[in-house]
């Protein structure tokens, strides 16, 4: 217990990265003009394929940036079914969101995937508020801008979140009936995990961590600066000194194999007084869609998933895919998992839109 106690604070260490920040950005340009970072990522738009078109919409006063992807062939005359995908936490729409968005473009969907407010590429300020109404008004609002985009079956829309998205999409769609089937990827329940630690790791700390959130709130109030938490720039010692595999593998994949100069997972200690009080498995039971939930098997977050589904007592043909050996990073990238999730998904959609 103390060890992962351990792994959370290096996860909070406050370090600086403007130069790690630098460098991702010269090398995502370099790779990308898109910026995207994942493997098979488009690098232009050609007839007869896959094409990305960025976007930008409001959400009130601030500006969204998102990628919609369309089919091979896409003819704005016809209809397409259409999937909302949202990122994980600290994630950006470049990353794996963006991976899962086009594999589903490939197989005849039109999908969007959009940065959060306040974070990535989208407007907002104070940068990186991560507050869970936010996060769900984000996805409310894909299905807003994707709604009314030429080619859209609105009557075939579906909704996949990952990660920290993945808890965000359930709460959405408990009131949220427009989208018609709903999927998870590697669940995670952001408020519990805020609240509690990673399994349950910081029970002891709760209280102190309100007080921490609650002056934070008070010195933005009041003009002062923004204190914020989740701010790392770990070694390679260091990451790989980390026990779990969720924040060893995260590490990995956010600052080395996949780093994106507007990923971060830098919050406002702030927003803990809103993450602390929310938990993603509640009113499970107002999900009546179709419901998919996939994890691997080895993931350390696999209990979220677990507790999320048993809850969804009213969903429609839920299913839980579990992917053999797959750990909760290597959903994200490894070619052999994302094939198996991306096709899972495919079957699901194709069933129930």
């Amino acid at each position: 217990m103390k060890r992962i106690t351990s792994i959370i604070a290096i996860a909070t260490s406050m370090a600086a990265t403007d130069t790690v920040n630098a460098q991702s950005t010269q090398k995502v340009r370099q790779q990308n003009p898109f910026t995207l970072v994942y493997e098979g990522a488009i690098t232009k738009n050609e007839k007869g394929k896959v094409n990305i078109h960025p976007v930008t919409y409001k959400i009130k006063d601030i500006t969204i940036a998102a990628n919609v992807y369309t089919p091979p062939d896409y003819d704005a005359s016809q209809k397409y079914p259409t999937v909302v995908v949202a990122h994980p936490n600290g994630g950006v729409k470049e990353q794996v969101s963006g991976l899962y968005a086009q594999r589903l473009a490939e197989q005849g969907y039109i999908t969007i995937t959009a940065d959060a407010a306040y974070q990535g590429a989208s407007g907002g300020a104070p940068r990186n508020v991560d507050k869970p109404a936010n996060r769900i008004e984000d996805i409310h609002a894909m299905a807003d801008f994707i709604s009314q985009y030429k080619g859209v079956d609105t009557a075939k829309l579906g909704l996949l979140g990952i990660c920290g998205g993945g808890g965000y999409s359930l709460k959405a769609a408990q009131s949220d009936k427009r989208f018609k089937a709903v999927a998870t990827l590697s669940m995670f329940n952001s408020g519990v995990v805020r609240r509690n630690g990673f399994i349950n790791s910081q029970y002891s700390t709760i209280q102190e961590r309100l007080k921490q959130a609650s002056d934070a709130r008070a010195l933005e109030a009041a003009g002062g600066e923004v204190r914020y938490a989740g701010v790392a720039n770990p070694t390679d010692e260091e990451i790989a000194g980390i026990t779990t595999d969720l924040y060893r593998e995260g590490y990995v994949y956010y600052y080395r194999t996949h780093a994106h100069p507007n990923s971060t997972f830098k919050y406002t200690m702030s927003s803990l007084l809103n993450l602390m009080t929310f938990d993603a498995g509640t009113n499970m039971d107002l999900i009546n869609q179709p419901l998919l939930m996939i994890a691997g098997s080895k993931a350390d977050t696999y209990y979220m998933t677990d507790d999320a589904f048993n809850k969804a007592t009213n969903a429609k043909n839920k299913e839980l895919f579990l992917i053999d050996g797959a750990t909760h990073i290597q959903t994200y990238w490894k070619p052999e998992y994302v094939s198996q999730a991306a096709n899972k998904l495919v079957k699901f959609y194709q069933t129930n839109l």
